[in-house]
């Protein structure tokens, strides 16, 4: 996976050869110079291979860019003399994008519509610099690191931090489908959407929908393969990941490698479903089973390479499964991250369904049943006590109910923060960017917008950041199919009532599919690569030294109370290891990362 970086302006006292070849050393970035001292990267593709691709450049602008088989470099540049910002209509698949306009003094950055690629861009005192890596922008003349408070408080609200924050403070980081333009060094940046998802409320017929969602899905498969060399696919046993298998199987008509991720723990290891996908679609299953060794090994490692502290633990079997690949010669893997964000998958989504029926019982009713809930002494009562927690979750809306559950919301805040960084943030921005990005869409239902939030916060940010950087670090390239631009054009056509049919998830991917994926998998709940990590930290005694140690030195920065850490430990000594477990290892990662960086 091929990187971008460069920078508009004058760097302090910098030679800018020098400056190019440290940014370049940064996982392969590629970048154009000239001897004005402008700097301009371009358009990053969605394969390693750029050589259809390259540098062009003429008086009007600057365009680089690596091959996505729709558009070249020369392209590009008449496309965007010809229709300016309309040329974003015309990339598709995974992007980054740097363009300068010489004749209108203007510097374009933008992102593909999934988020795929990730954007960096830093305000130095006569420069703007981006890159597709943060460590490539720490490589410039004059770089500050001055984490933000903000951030250190969102990451402990997210487990990652959601662009377009980023840990720094003068840093930001691109939204899905977002453009930037400059008019300048020192003019503010216009930001702007070039593209929603296309939601459409109404109806359709299953016939119709089912048969162009079967056309499509071993097109979208088969782009993602193709030219990337030896191809394997990610198996977790989920409904994605043996989609693009089976279809990744039959494209090939041969047996193709898979790669399944187990753990030794009781409730946590789906090795069984992957193996049943495997003899289902007779691929070559390859199988590694991630020990507590494993993540003591890895967490530096992990840690260090992200750009910014990432809490997701998934991360670490997802690197242990890409590396498994990589030392096997595989030179790309395909990926089923984002079906449930376009198809209606994630669990909460049919815990949410039942929540909103609340709001469709008449007023007087709701009243009668409020007050009969809080008749004295009915309280004890089992079915009481459940009828009271559901009817106060249904009276928090939208999306503020989704964090509910969250650390920081069911504890106060001045028992977890030291009062110094508390004073110092805003408390109500991380539900403020929740909020305005599940009303930001045109549609009114809920099932989209929930999607709508899940596929920024939730793929974008979280899990795209955690394979990406997960495989990066392995030295392995990674597509997702399912994040095909047609495939999110179709995904948003899909009726509402369709994707979730009241609590049953994906409705419309299981029913257009149940003829290709084995029962057991159509059946089965949502799992995923899960980590035991909250019973490996309390069992594994060198885990447990490993987050003894980083909560030590965390507890000297001014972060988080040091009366709630021993709390938190506390109880992750007992019975709830797995629960309390998860703050524990965000703790973690953020001192490992604060430490190597």
């Amino acid at each position: 996976m091929k990187g971008i970086c460069g920078w508009l302006g004058e760097l302090p006292e910098a030679a800018s050869g020098a400056v190019l070849d440290a940014m370049l050393g940064v996982d392969g970035a590629v970048a154009s110079a000239e001897p004005t001292g402008v700097r301009v990267a371009g358009f990053q593709g969605g394969v390693t291979d750029a050589s259809a691709g390259g540098v062009h450049e003429d008086d009007d602008g600057a365009v680089l860019l690596s091959d996505t088989g729709c558009m070249t470099a020369a392209d590009a540049a008449d496309r965007y003399r010809r229709d300016g910002e309309g040329l974003l209509n015309g990339l598709h698949g995974p992007f980054a994008l740097a363009l300068l306009d010489r004749r209108r003094g203007r510097l374009l950055l933008a992102v593909d519509r999934a988020g795929v690629r990730g954007l960096y861009v830093v305000y130095g005192k006569g420069y703007i610099g981006f890159a597709t890596r943060l460590a490539a922008l720490r490589r410039m003349p004059g770089w500050v690191s001055e984490v933000g408070d903000q951030a250190l408080f969102e990451y402990l609200y997210f487990h990652m931090i959601p662009s377009p924050g980023t840990i720094y403070t003068r840093v930001t980081k691109l939204l899905p489908a977002q453009l930037l333009s400059f008019a300048g060094v020192g003019a503010p940046a216009t930001a702007r959407f070039y593209w929603h998802m296309p939601y459409r409320d109404g109806r359709a017929r299953f016939a119709d929908l089912r048969r162009d969602f079967r056309r499509l899905l071993p097109q979208v498969v088969g782009d993602a393969g193709a030219g990337s060399g030896r191809v394997g696919c990610f198996l977790s046993g989920g409904t994605d990941s043996s989609s693009v298998s089976g279809t990744w199987r039959q494209l090939q008509g041969t047996p193709v490698p898979t790669y399944s991720i187990g753990f030794d723990a009781e409730g946590f290891d789906e090795m069984e479903y992957a193996r049943i996908a495997a003899r289902h679609f007779d691929t070559r299953p390859r199988e590694y089973y991630v020990t507590a060794q494993d993540v003591v090994d890895a967490v530096p490692a992990v840690a260090a390479f992200c750009d910014e502290p990432f809490g997701n633990a998934s991360i670490v079997p997802a690197y242990l499964c890409a590396r498994f690949a990589r030392d096997d010669g595989i030179d790309a893997m395909l990926a089923g991250d984002g079906g449930d964000e376009v198809f209606g998958g994630n669990a909460r989504y049919a815990n949410q369904w039942l929540f909103e029926q609340y709001g469709r019982v008449p007023g007087p009713l709701r009243a009668l049943l409020e007050a009969a809930v809080a008749v004295p002494g009915l309280a004890a009562l089992p079915p009481v006590r459940k009828a009271r927690s559901y009817i106060a979750q249904a009276k928090i809306p939208l999306p503020d109910r989704f964090e509910t559950y969250n650390f920081l919301h069911r504890t106060a805040l001045a028992d977890i923060f030291e009062p110094e960084l508390l004073a110092r943030v805003d408390t109500a921005a991380p539900l403020a960017k929740l909020r305005e990005v599940y009303r930001r869409t045109a549609s009114e239902l809920a099932i989209n917008r929930m999607m709508h939030l899940d596929l920024k916060i939730t793929l974008a940010d979280n899990d795209l950041r955690k394979v990406n950087q997960a495989c990066q670090l392995a030295g392995i390239d990674v597509r997702y199919p399912l994040l095909d631009d047609r495939m999110l054009a179709f995904a948003a056509s899909v009726p509402p009532a369709m994707q979730l049919k009241r609590t049953r998830l994906r409705w419309f991917f299981k029913q257009a599919l149940k003829d290709f994926l084995p029962a057991a998998i159509i059946g089965k709940r949502k799992h995923g690569f899960g980590l035991p990590v909250g019973l490996w930290m309390r069992d594994y005694p060198p885990l447990a030294a490993l987050r003894r140690d980083s909560i030590a030195s965390l507890k000297q920065r001014g972060i988080v109370r040091a009366d709630y850490i021993d709390w938190i430990e506390q109880q992750h000594q007992g019975e709830h290891a797995s629960y309390f477990g998860v703050f524990l290892w965000i703790l973690v990662m953020l001192e490992q990362w604060l430490d190597s960086h």
